[in-house]
């Protein structure tokens, strides 16, 4: 059995001596044991880490004397900053109380020189880094011993402690696992990407239990944050706001627009580890640059870590409703272009994290799910954070709950309302109140294919409430009041119209606008406009489409295409207009995965009426292709060769192609192919040698670009598992 030495610590005011009596020579935390019991193997290389409410073992190696029970009383002390519980040892069999630490020994771990220590925490522990004292009182006085530190993380395999979660399958999934799924793109054409969540990386534990320590709540007053790191609640919502850097000293910088050269693009991370190490060894300097995904993904390796389960989920078409009055409008020109006359907007795509806990301040309806969204968008209390808010508080329309359930649910089922405008005057006017949270997903257990968890919030959409309501029943020190689900639930029965309402006239003409396929780079984009005139005359129509370039999370910019033309229609004909873009008409503009908006406006040129219909989609990469030599399984520091390459799709030759390939634990640096000029058909091609040093999941990731336009065209992630 190995041991740790330890040296003697005469404590201020204390008597220490080692003449007579037994003395500490070692002490043996038992890492190997107690990180298999608590499952928490390879969090870290430096800790014993455990979870609450369970006990762990210590073994303590006396020199000179054998401990008499008799005549010396044994005495452990924990210390979390400068809060302490004493733990008299026990000699007793029986199981500790959940609610008091415990130090006992059972009669058959005593020997004749060492004992065996077992110690408990209460269930409701506060989490961090605990210090361990040893206490021997004799006639003579005390000694006293520093054994060595453990942290103490939240135990979501304990059923009294509010972040349980009862099923081993999810347990694996979402504490255990350190790989997972982010998807992106639209929901007319998903992307997904792997992320490497990192808990067990060296490093990561520490950083995470470093950002507790430089927290506002906790720079401000440590005792306080200490006891309330016991609640989840409190917790979740201390990291959401550290993960960002907006109000503290947080791990990342957002940014979603302008040059990444003086750090690293968003699109470039490919785990957690890396960003969170980074911003360790920086002295809390924020880390350049994050978007969403990268905030979220950052967000649920924390949470894992610390032990309470988490999953990133991805909203497609999240609303971002900055005036709270759950309704997004958007603006038109009479000619088809978006405009940028707002700040709401439609995200096609937002992922926020999903944790699992118990809602004591609220009632046991709202337990399980809640979302935590660190993205810095709007404000809660005074601080860019959002949550934890119940997805059950969602689904069941109850705005009232804490934390921030007005925003989210705006975020999942706003109305878009959708104005056209010419010569300052709005010209035409649509509702749309299915397009926003249209699907929801999270991976799978067990599984690389999406969950969908579109009805835990949407359910059945019953009515619209109407509130502005942010203001919440709880504070950031934890004194929120138990609120029923009466008072918290607005709008609890179905809107009735009122009897004088007069019901909305159909509209004469009805215009669509849909893909033929969605396309991707390289491809022509064809589309098709169909008319019904459903009056009864014939009509002279003015035809305007318009295709614009947009960021994912905000409005579009200049459009890139535009078409006119003037139709006629008769009585109730139903006419289809087609429209084909060339990709010669786009390459300089877009990249592989951008989100293209295209939308109609059609005019009737007697009544001057307007009508119009939009379409956004996220264009598809030209594929590379990745192959590893053997499968996508390799052994721990054995070299594999690794095959990477791309076929240009285009009809036209690309200047200047350049392949990429670069992978954490697994390539030193980066690795270049160039070719001046790659026709047609022709492939472009990197043969790597990989190593891998150290085991798990690890990622390769390729990238081609040109020098006809100035951004990535195409990405991807290789996943590849190591085993020793």
């Amino acid at each position: 059995m190995e041991y740790m030495q330890q040296t003697l610590n005469k404590m201020p005011g204390e008597f220490c001596t080692s003449r007579g009596g037994c003395h500490l020579k070692f002490v043996n935390f038992e890492a190997h044991e107690n990180h298999i019991s608590h499952e928490t193997q390879g969090l870290s290389q430096r800790h014993l880490v455990v979870r609450r409410g369970k006990p762990f073992k210590v073994t303590l190696l006396f020199g000179g004397y054998a401990w008499n029970p008799h005549t010396e009383a044994l005495s452990l002390q924990v210390w979390l900053g400068d809060m302490s519980e004493w733990m008299p040892l026990k000699l007793s069999a029986n199981h500790p109380s959940p609610h008091t630490w415990s130090a006992r020994v059972t009669p058959g771990d005593v020997h004749l020189q060492s004992i065996t220590v077992h110690i408990c925490s209460p269930v409701l522990s506060s989490v961090g880094l605990y210090r361990l004292l040893l206490h021997i009182e004799t006639f003579q006085g005390r000694r006293t011993y520093a054994l060595g530190s453990f942290v103490l993380l939240f135990n979501p395999w304990l059923e009294g402690d509010p972040v349980y979660m009862p099923l081993d399958v999810q347990r694996e999934e979402y504490i255990k696992s350190d790989y997972g799924l982010v998807y992106m793109g639209s929901h007319q054409n998903i992307s997904r990407r792997p992320w490497l969540y990192g808990q067990y990386e060296p490093g990561v534990l520490e950083a995470c239990l470093q950002l507790l320590q430089v927290s506002p709540q906790h720079l401000s007053d440590k005792r306080k944050d200490y006891i309330l790191r016991a609640d989840p609640v409190y917790l979740s919502r201390v990291i959401c706001a550290m993960v960002n850097c907006n109000d503290d000293l947080g791990i990342l910088l957002g940014r979603w627009q302008d040059s990444y050269e003086d750090g690293v693009s968003p699109t470039e991370w490919g785990g957690s580890a890396d960003i969170l190490r980074r911003w360790a060894s920086s002295n809390c300097s924020p880390v350049r640059y994050g978007q969403c995904w990268v905030f979220a993904s950052v967000l649920c390796t924390v949470m894992r870590v610390l032990g309470i389960p988490s999953r990133v989920v991805t909203v497609f078409n999240a609303a971002h409703d900055s005036d709270g009055n759950l309704s997004i409008e958007e603006y038109y020109s009479s000619t088809g272009e978006k405009l940028n006359l707002t700040k709401d907007s439609v995200w096609n795509f937002h992922v926020w994290v999903e944790c699992w806990m118990r809602r004591s301040d609220l009632t046991e309806e709202f337990d399980g799910w809640q979302v935590v969204d660190p993205t810095p968008q709007e404000k809660s209390a005074g601080v860019f954070r959002c949550g934890p808010c119940p997805v059950a508080a969602i689904q069941r329309h109850c705005l009232r709950v804490p934390h921030d359930t007005a925003f989210i649910y705006a975020s999942v089922d706003a109305d878009i309302i959708r104005l056209i405008v010419h010569n300052g005057r709005v010209v035409g006017r649509t509702v749309d109140t299915e397009c926003v949270g249209q699907l929801i997903y999270t991976k799978r257990i067990n599984s690389d294919a999406p969950e969908n968890l579109t009805q835990a919030y949407k359910g059945k959409r019953r009515y619209r409430p109407v509130s502005n309501v942010r203001s919440s029943a709880w504070d950031d020190a934890g004194q929120g009041t138990e609120l029923n689900a009466a008072r918290m639930c607005l709008n609890s029965s179905p809107a009735i119209p009122p009897m004088h309402a007069a019901a909305p006239m159909a509209p004469s003409l009805e215009v669509s606008l849909d893909l033929d396929k969605v396309p991707s780079l390289g491809d022509s984009i064809t589309m098709c406009v169909t008319l019904t005139n459903q009056s009864g005359g014939p009509r002279i129509l003015q035809e305007h489409v318009d295709a614009q370039l947009k960021e994912y999370n905000s409005n579009p910019q200049q459009s890139f295409w535009r078409a006119h033309k003037e139709v006629h229609v008769q009585p109730g004909q139903v006419l289809q207009l087609h429209h084909t873009i060339p990709s010669a008409q786009y390459e300089t503009v877009l990249a592989g995965e951008d989100i293209v908006n295209i939308a109609v406006v059609v005019q009737d040129t007697r009544t001057k009426e307007r009508f119009l219909a939009t379409q956004e989609f996220s264009l598809g990469a030209p594929q590379i292709t990745i192959r590893i030599e053997g499968g996508d399984s390799i052994q721990l520091r054995k070299e594999c060769t690794a095959q990477v390459s791309f076929s240009n799709p285009f009809t036209h030759v690309l200047k200047g192609a350049l392949l990429t390939v670069e992978g954490s634990g697994l390539l030193q640096g980066k690795r270049e192919a160039r070719k001046l000029l790659l026709q047609p058909g022709e492939e472009i091609g990197e043969e790597v040698s990989i190593r891998a040093t150290s085991p798990g999941t690890k990622l390769l990731m390729a990238t081609f670009s040109h020098s006809n336009t100035s951004r990535i065209v195409s990405r991807i992630f290789h996943k590849v598992s190591v085993t020793e």
